[in-house]
């Protein structure tokens, strides 16, 4: 800044209070101003690419041009802090808390069991608080839709839905009183127990809602010519308000981007590194602003956002005749397509076209229906036509580095004029497509000779490519199959796509080009017939697949009429933190508040899959600013390796990396940026090793095993398949899965300053790992590390091993410096680093008779995940365990619920009247079908070596009656201190709101063991029930000198008689055991059972599929709380549902992890729920062997997604059907659209032949 220059400070309200800064960072988002500046830690830092919508806030800005408030859901990870001039910012904090009143929208989600982690509630909340801000009747599409861009790891949505459908007015929006999701229904009768009461919920009040602040109203109507800028270590801002002004600076400075929504310029700089030393926000100029209507169309400015070009394109759609509004309609359904709601609240239209992406939702609409952009820039104004010349490549336009496009023009449509739009995306909502087209076609009046056509495609190319070859045989001839015929063979020779091109699946994007050719035949044929331009002609039509959530079941047993009211085992109880969780008062690691002098440490990882470290050169990062020091392996005081399960790894590399990913050094700053760049800065020199391995086939062919390598063999499979009447071979894979637990891994270690002690804060499933791990490293004793873990944002088996080591890497840098260091994972880093669930390679080999029963089987399996070799429900039917039973490695166990759960589930679902009903439908439908299965498993509790079913407890009891518990489990959002203190009431005889969890300790339970194997409840449970045990026994005799005495009075009693309120606890599980040797023993104590039944419907021409209907049956015996248990039967479903048929890793050639986030990697959304989704607890059911009669659960349902996988596998072969094939065939899981829709093999899947020779392909299926 220049020396005695003035600088108008920035200005905003963030809930409710006035936040000016003189001196603001450009490159500061709106995430971490509010997190480390105003210390608000409710927003949460959950993928920072605006991919997961954890980070969610409300802003609110006023418009001057016709005085009104807006409020929009928008990402804080994208927004930059000076986009906010002038805004009003409200988070989670700021709509309610347990300190003054909590919002209903926090109070329903928390009560109707949607939060569990809770890392990703505060997100849900604001972006449900901020569609009743503006819509305080929604309907459940509006809520659906306002929850498209929130990732949720744990719940599988259906809860979250079902509290917030609670706002819905609408007479029909869900079958209004009947169960718990609407209105203030009551139980329909009393044998139905709810999982939560509606009519405890608080109304909604409005008048609890902040107001917008009169002085930025002020602000805005006496807004200043003045040119906002502010001054960064690396970026410039500068926000003009003359138009003049920003084409002056564009002119000076023509390769500074403008600024709107900073959705392309954000992930730039935050995944790619790139700096633009000048930023111009073109935000404050009201020409890109503004709305004019012509005779030939309407101009748009290009500073409006996609929301509200949809909201311009409604209101035209409502004031102009249908015939004229087609291409507003086209465009209303793509814009509808673009990211999430946060996505398309800040996201411009000029945005969009500029940044001109190859698969674009827009762009294609756009061009087909003859747009043109208005520029202007020093020499003038000019028009320019949207068409194939506009588009030059990937990234570039035909505008010049120093224009500006100031409006688009959206012609009117014509009499006779039809346009459509398509798309497909690797998920429902939120995603980038795969392939995208606009398609216009101009008809004479009454016939159906075609005028005009004009067909743009995205994704076949580096930009939006029209079709013209196919376009020029299509104009002047009549639309009908004679000339479609003849398109699609022009069309077919028109593109070449490469197979190794990014992304991949060339046959596919070739294969939707037909399909959405078809389509618009289709939406042609039916228009036309409106026209009178046909008149006999059968027109077929394709229905979109259903999207409307149905109301769902949840069964469970009553408690026991005898159950004390106090006693809340086996009731709903809602989770412990799940208001706090809500209001955003529930800490996790990185909400812990900054130190004093503390650190930040930014990884430094290989770049290369297999070679030599020959030189690791850290001189420029340690020139940059902040940066504090480099920590390698030579500064580890202690062990430089760990062995975890009987492997060693190195905590840094030293000499040589085996995987891209490795982390070889830490850099050591002041501030996250600034480790961040530093750790940029490290520059290490590599020579690669021969022949890396990447692929289970390069492993199996080299020999290349972790060993010892297991079988398991049960009679004499040789002889037996001499004997069989029939034999089928196959092979079967089963893609990774990332655990993409919301949270990433996060620590801090805290040196105490007084020999050697070590304080460390944790995100791990293991505390004494990470206990010992660091007292390894640093060559101390484990007493002087205490490792304490409040709470986890998810973790499902991902923050057990590399949690320890990154805790490690972090405790010498804090050793080292003497300062306390945090160490928290960016989302690409830790998918880079941790790993997932594996990939499988499964060949099977199955001799069975011909009715189906099977009598050998030879399964060869690489890495350990299950397989199935069948679907068929008669053959599994007659291949059930029936009676007393024997396992495969020779356990005797009784499958009667098992057999209860399938017969149950069978009933439920009406498995055989469904059957009828989806063959009936796939004989209606030719290019729409329905699948249906029934899949049931048995799944071991707890752990197959012994020696870690165990667990420990402290429980103390206070002076004032109050009772505090420690355990060895952590809390992850499974309900696990939940159930606990569920426990803990019970025994003690005293109400739930006396006990109170507080974290997990090394320093109160020693020795503590994974909370892992669905196993948490089972150890922890029986460690406090004998702790409770042995104090209520303490108390006896004072009960017995005062039995009508009150718990308080007996506890202070108590304690004037010096009886100790302190007692441990200790289970001592099951022995289990396994023989490899013998391939026998004992590995669980016991099986949770389920049964799955599914049905979906299958777009053939796509791929792409909705699960109309899911029915779980589920035996976990007496549920120690039905509400926890069923969510989480629900989360693992859909997590199965992602592995099985959405999640797919993708790696290069080199070994690189492409999908490193939300947007390359595509969770489970809210569009991927069941439409029909219930849970039903097996009644009746005990378990001698867990804590009152209990099961463990979580793990054992993960396997039930695969029903939707066989479901679409049934829909596949119905579709097969129909151009003749039948018989057995390959889908791979996951099953993702492009495999089903090629493995459908209708008419329009082209395999075109290319000629691959030594082209390297652009990802490994490893």
């Amino acid at each position: 800044m220049a020396a005695g220059a003035e600088m108008e400070p920035l200005c905003l309200f963030v809930n409710g209070k006035k936040v000016l800064e003189k001196h603001v960072d450009p490159e500061t988002t709106l995430l971490s101003f509010l997190r480390q500046k105003l210390r608000l830690t409710g927003t949460k830092y959950g993928c920072g690419g605006g991919g997961c919508g954890a980070c969610t806030v409300m802003v609110s800005r006023y418009r001057p041009a016709n005085k009104t408030i807006y409020h929009y859901s928008a990402n804080a990870c994208l927004l930059l802090i000076c986009q906010l001039h002038g805004a009003a910012v409200t988070t989670v904090e700021g709509i309610g808390s347990t300190k003054t009143r909590i919002h209903p929208v926090q109070e329903r989600i928390a009560k109707a069991h949607g939060s569990q982690c809770g890392f990703c509630t505060p997100g849900m909340v604001m972006s449900m608080y901020t569609l009743l801000r503006n819509n305080p009747q929604p309907s459940l599409e509006d809520i659906t839709e306002a929850l498209a861009g929130n990732l949720c790891r744990c719940t599988g949505y259906r809860p979250i839905i079902d509290g917030c459908r609670t706002f819905c007015q609408e007479a029909n929006c869900c079958q209004v009183n009947r169960g718990p999701n609407c209105g203030s229904e009551k139980e329909i009768n009393n044998e139905t127990p709810l999982l939560f009461d509606t009519s405890e919920f608080l109304p909604l009040d409005q008048t609890q809602d902040l107001i917008f602040p009169p002085e930025l109203i002020l602000m805005t109507e006496r807004s200043s010519l003045q040119t906002l800028i502010f001054y960064g270590e690396r970026v410039t801002w500068m926000s003009p308000v003359l138009l003049e002004e920003l084409v002056q600076l564009k002119t000076s400075n023509p390769e500074a981007p403008l600024i709107m929504g900073n959705t392309t310029i954000g992930p730039e700089d935050t995944f790619k590194g790139i700096v633009h030393p000048l930023m111009i926000s073109s935000i404050r100029v009201k020409e890109l602003f503004e709305v004019t209507e012509t005779t030939h169309g309407v101009w748009v400015g290009a500073g409006f956002t996609l929301s509200e070009v949809w909201s311009i394109l409604k209101k035209l759609c409502r004031q102009f005749p249908e015939a004229k509004t087609e291409l507003f309609r086209a465009l209303m359904k793509q814009l509808g397509n673009v990211g999430s709601q946060q996505i398309r609240n800040v996201a411009t239209l000029g945005g969009n076209i500029m940044s001109a992406y190859p698969n674009s939702d827009i762009n294609p609409v756009l061009a087909a229906g003859n747009c043109i952009v208005s520029t202007i820039c020093s020499g003038g104004q000019r028009e320019v036509p949207l068409n194939q010349e506009f588009f030059l490549s990937f990234g570039k336009t035909v505008l010049k580095p120093e224009e500006i496009l100031v409006s688009v023009l959206i012609p009117f449509s014509r009499k006779g004029e039809i346009v459509r739009a398509f798309r497909q995306a690797p998920r429902k909502e939120s995603a980038f497509p795969t392939l995208t087209t606009g398609m216009r076609v101009l008809f004479s009046e009454g016939f159906r000779v075609v005028e005009d056509v004009s067909i743009y495609y995205g994704g076949i190319g580096p930009t939006t490519t029209r079709a013209t070859k196919t376009c020029a045989a299509i104009i002047a001839r009549p639309w009908n199959d004679e000339t479609l015929r003849r398109a699609h063979d022009i069309l077919m020779k028109e593109f070449h796509l490469s197979p190794v091109i990014p992304g991949e699946k060339a046959e596919f994007r070739r294969t939707l080009t037909f399909s959405f050719l078809f389509k618009f035949n289709l939406e042609v044929l039916q228009n036309l017939r409106k026209m009178n331009a046909i008149e006999d002609t059968v027109v077929e039509r394709i229905e979109p697949l259903p999207r409307e959530i149905q109301l769902s079941q949840q069964e469970f047993q009553h408690v026991s009429e005898g159950q004390s009211d106090q006693d809340p085992v086996g009731r709903p109880i809602m989770h412990s933190s799940a208001i706090s969780q809500a209001t955003g008062e529930a800490v996790y690691c990185d909400d812990l508040p900054r130190i004093d002098g503390e650190l930040f440490l930014a990884l430094v990882t290989s770049s290369r899959a297999h070679a030599k470290i020959i030189n690791v050169d850290v001189s420029n990062a340690l020139l940059l600013p902040g940066v504090v020091d480099i920590i390698t392996a030579k500064d580890i005081p202690g062990k430089k390796t760990h062995v975890i399960l009987g492997y060693e790894e190195e905590v840094l590399a030293e000499t040589q990396v085996s995987c891209i990913g490795q982390i070889v050094c830490a850099v050591v700053a002041d501030t996250r940026a600034h480790a961040k760049r530093g750790a940029s800065a490290v520059n290490i020199s590599y020579e690669d090793l021969p022949e890396p391995i990447f692929t289970i086939e390069d492993a199996i062919k080299r020999s290349s095993y972790f060993e010892p390598r297991r079988m398991i063999e049960r009679g004499n499979v040789e002889e037996a398949f001499k004997i069989v009447d029939l034999v089928h071979e196959g092979v079967i894979r089963i893609g990774g899965q990332e655990h993409f637990y919301m949270e990433t891994q996060s620590m801090l270690v805290l040196p105490v300053g007084e020999q050697g002690e070590f304080k460390i804060h944790v995100s791990s499933q293991w505390p004494t790992s990470v206990q010992i791990a660091v007292a390894e490293t640093l060559a101390i004793p484990a007493n002087r590390v205490s490792c304490h873990v409040k709470r986890l944002g998810g973790a499902f088996g991902g923050k057990v091993v590399k949690t320890s080591k990154l805790a490690s890497i972090t405790s010498v840098a804090a050793w080292k410096t003497n300062c306390a260091v945090r160490c928290v994972l960016e989302r690409g880093e830790d998918m880079l680093i941790t790993g997932g669930r594996h990939p499988v390679l499964g060949k099977y080999k199955v001799g069975f008779q011909k009715d189906g029963k099977i009598l050998a089987a030879d399964i060869q399996i690489w890495t350990n995940a299950g397989n199935a070799v069948d679907e068929s429900i008669f053959v599994r039917e007659r291949n059930m365990y029936k009676g007393p039973s024997l396992t495969h490695y020779k356990v005797e166990f009784s499958p009667e619920n098992l057999l209860r759960c399938w017969d149950e589930c069978k009933l439920k679902s009406d498995f055989c009247g469904r059957r009828i009903a989806v063959a009936t439908y796939n004989q209606q439908n030719r290019w729409k079908k329905r699948g249906l299965s029934i899949i049931p498993i048995k799944y071991g509790i707890a752990f197959s070596d012994g020696m870690l079913n165990q667990a420990g407890a402290l429980v103390n009891i206070y002076n004032d009656g109050s009772v505090l518990v420690t355990h060895s489990g952590t809390e992850m959002g499974q309900g696990l201190h939940t159930k606990i203190q569920q426990v803990a009431s019970r025994e003690l005889h005293i109400p739930l709101s006396k006990v109170y969890i507080s974290e997990t300790n090394t320093s109160t339970v020693p020795n503590t063991f994974i909370s892992a194997a669905s196993f948490g409840t089972d150890a922890n449970g029986m460690a406090v029930k004998n702790a409770c045990q042995t104090l209520y026994q303490r108390l006896e005799p004072i009960r017995q000198k005062n039995p009508k005495g009150t718990w308080e009075s007996l506890v202070s009693a108590a304690v004037k008689e010096k009886i100790s309120l302190s007692a441990t606890g200790f289970h001592r599980g099951a022995d289990t055991h396994m023989d490899w040797d013998k391939m026998e023993g004992q590995p669980y104590p016991y099986y949770t059972y389920g049964v799955c039944c599914c049905e979906v419907e299958l777009d053939c021409l796509t791929g792409d599929y909705r699960t109309v209907m899911t029915n779980i049956v589920v035996d976990i015996g007496q549920s120690l709380n039905p509400s926890v248990d069923i969510g989480q039967i629900e989360g693992a479903f859909m997590q199965g549902l992602g592995l099985f048929t959405l999640e797919e890793l993708k790696f290069s050639p080199s070994g690189l992890l492409y999908t490193r986030g939300p947007a390359q990697y595509k969770l489970p959304a809210v569009c991927d729920m069941p439409l029909s989704f219930n849970v039903y607890l097996l009644s009746d059911s005990y378990n001698p062997h867990a804590i009152f009669s209990s099961k463990g659960i979580g793990e054992p349902i993960l396997f039930l997604g695969s029903t939707v996988f066989f479901a679409i596998k049934d829909a596949v072969a119905a579709a097969r059907k129909e151009v003749g094939l039948t018989g057995p065939f390959s889908l791979d899981s996951p099953a993702t659209a492009d495999r089903i829709c090629l493995a459908c093999a209708s008419p329009f899947t082209q395999n075109e032949e290319n000629e691959t020779g030594c082209l390297q392909p652009w990802a490994i299926d490893i």
